[in-house]
């Protein structure tokens, strides 16, 4: 059978891109299409929208009144089905040809975030985003009845769908490349040169500097414990993030501006534990870090809640107060390294791959079946 794949726009990294790769590794034959790709040569793709050929294009917030018509106007494809990778609009994805009567399916990520959950994406608490939000909350739950079967990336997303979309799901959790994270790192010269300014043992806070990560929560930690911080990643909220830690942790916090995978993954061998406060969807780096034998600190909430085992690799924190963060550090400094790479197994690409080329041969199977009683 002949497959369409279908993401958002496509950026050089991200978790939904890592599962858009996977994907296309599973469905190696299929089309690719997304609103613009702009992954620098990570992805090839068999077509985008007429965004990319505008001044929007890369202009994700300016562009977001007009992606449901882009996604309604996609050229002609010969299709027996749909796959779209979706955490904003592109389960409305809509082709023209024997594409349009094919059966859609849904990887869903989340319903967007700053449109049904603004409480969780600082980005929908604005008066602009709550008008929209206002406005696009029907058209987007009418989409979504579109799909004969939609995948949600944790029980998290699952009950978000069912609240948003009105729609039963399947849980498939996203891949995670857990034998990468098994070998040693093999850091370069710049690297070395990195790590030799960091202390010997630390707690690590990485992803991206934006507020809703709450990264300010790993500070507090390291000062709970009396160990010091790292912070690894990059963004617009780095400028508060030092001096933050300058006014809280003087000398007692150090970043590293955009780390490569390898000195990603040295970090992860060093630290004590990976403190990770946001409420995700689900949450690849607390995989990745279990998967370095490193446990984890974070949240019950969200996708953290289901994939860390609570005194057995790692430890959850509810209110984040100075006792109950040194109790959590205690906690996973004595976390067994077997246990954490263990439980990081249950979210390998096989097992993802396994699951999802199942869940679409079911799904389009029985899309078909009422066709074939019918003739």
């Amino acid at each position: 059978m002949s497959g369409v794949l279908v993401h958002e726009w496509l950026s050089p990294r991200g978790g939904s891109e890592n599962v858009f790769e996977a994907l296309s590794r599973v469905f190696p034959d299929a089309a690719r299409y997304c609103l613009w790709n702009e992954s620098e040569g990570r992805f090839v793709v068999d077509g985008e929208t007429w965004l990319a050929r505008t001044p929007l294009r890369g202009r994700k917030a300016a562009a977001v009144g007009l992606m449901p018509l882009a996604w309604r106007t996609l050229p002609s494809v010969d299709a027996d089905w749909i796959l779209t990778s979706s955490h904003l609009f592109a389960h409305h994805a809509r082709f023209g040809g024997s594409g349009r009567g094919a059966p859609k399916l849904v990887y869903a990520h989340t319903p967007a975030r700053y449109i049904w959950n603004p409480e969780l994406d600082v980005r929908g608490d604005t008066f602009a985003a709550r008008t929209a939000a206002n406005m696009l909350k029907g058209l987007d739950r009418r989409r979504a009845q579109e799909p004969v079967a939609i995948a949600a990336n944790s029980v998290f997303v699952q009950k978000r769908i069912a609240q948003a979309w009105h729609r039963e799901s399947t849980v498939i959790h996203p891949p995670v490349d857990v034998t990468g994270f098994l070998r040693a790192p093999e850091p370069d010269e710049r690297d070395e040169a990195a790590l030799a300014l960091l202390p010997e043992t630390f707690l690590l806070g990485f992803s991206r500097f934006i507020p809703y990560k709450r990264l300010d929560l790993v500070i507090e930690a390291g000062i709970a414990a009396d160990v010091p911080v790292v912070l690894a990643g990059a963004g617009p909220d780095e400028a508060r993030l030092r001096s933050f830690a300058e006014e809280r942790a003087p000398g007692r916090v150090f970043f590293v501006r955009s780390p490569g995978a390898e000195l990603y993954r040295a970090l992860l061998q060093r630290c004590i534990a990976l403190v990770f406060p946001a409420v995700e969807d689900f949450g690849i780096v607390p995989v990745e870090a279990m998967a370095a034998g490193r446990p984890v600190i974070a949240p019950a909430v969200g996708g953290t809640g289901e994939t860390i085992v609570d005194g057995s690799t790692g430890a959850f924190v509810e209110h984040w107060s100075r006792d109950e963060l040194r109790r959590a550090v205690e906690v996973a400094a004595g976390v067994s390294p077997e246990a954490c790479r263990t439980q990081a197994e249950k979210f390998s690409e096989a097992v993802f791959a396994d699951r999802i080329r199942e869940w679409v041969a079911e799904s389009v199977d029985g899309a078909r079946q009422p066709e074939t009683r019918s003739v």
